[in-house]
């Protein structure tokens, strides 16, 4: 195992900005481990990246929400790989309801994966990045991490609560070289976008496009989609000694939102 090359976990990397934030820390030279509960496209991820970058990457079937499971996958790789020096926080996954209508399971399932997620993933990574003295810790929030929009209420809770997160692990873990910031995408053409406008549109009554231009790119300065790969660099820097004086922060890539 090529130790110089750093250890990057990535959560909800079978796909999407996970994805892109995986290939992303490859171009950089480190070694992604693919976090998904859909392994097969995460393996495949995997094995396109591996000998896209000529890195050693994997993939790891994980349930964030799932404790035991989280602190299997942080003491297999310390285990198998010697180390994690950096941990995206990125899983996610949207339901569309108006509150008095919106299922407490999904609710439940929401908060689970967006906010539990990232708690898990830094509780059980803290102790070994104390250990080494260095980590990088980048939850990916959201736009909805500072704002609001209707029938979004999980969503929009678990994204507010991950800033509280990452501000709160970022003042425990300053002096033992972690930093611990937020990244905020604003619109970014993933299948979760694609997927609940049809459920915005029926609960405007409107078109997909009407949809998404009031719920989606109406705030947004910027009216095209964010691409991955933009939301995937900001991670990169983050993680960089440039960046080693920035922690407890949120940073938007937001076109303006």
């Amino acid at each position: 195992m090529e130790t110089s090359k750093r250890v990057v976990i990535v959560t909800g990397a079978a796909r999407g900005i996970g994805r892109a934030i995986a290939e992303a820390f490859a171009a950089n030279g480190d070694q992604p481990i693919l976090c998904d509960l859909d392994l097969e496209n995460a393996e495949k991820s995997a094995v396109e990246i591996a000998g896209k970058f000529a890195c050693r990457a994997a993939a790891k079937r994980l349930d964030v929400a799932d404790a035991a499971d989280v602190e299997r996958l942080i003491d297999q790789t310390v285990r198998e790989w010697g180390r994690i020096d950096v941990i995206v926080n990125n899983a996610g996954l949207q339901h569309v309801d108006p509150i008095e209508n919106f299922p407490v399971e999904k609710w439940d399932l929401l908060i689970g994966v967006m906010l539990k997620g990232p708690f898990l993933l830094t509780k059980y990574a803290i102790p070994h990045m104390k250990q080494r003295q260095f980590g990088r810790i980048i939850n990916i929030s959201s736009v909805h991490g500072k704002t609001a929009s209707p029938f979004k209420a999980a969503y929009v809770s678990a994204k507010h609560g991950v800033v509280g997160l990452t501000r709160t692990a970022a003042l425990e873990t300053a002096n033992d070289n972690i930093t611990v910031n937020a990244v905020m995408p604003g619109t970014v053409r993933t299948s979760l976008i694609e997927n609940q406008l049809q459920k915005l549109a029926e609960n405007d009554g409107t078109t997909r496009e009407e949809a998404l231009q009031r719920h989606l790119l109406a705030k947004q300065a910027l009216k095209r989609f964010i691409k991955p790969e933009e939301v995937a660099a900001c991670c990169v820097f983050l993680a960089s000694e440039q960046a080693a004086a920035i922690t407890g922060e949120t940073i938007s890539v937001s076109g303006g939102w």
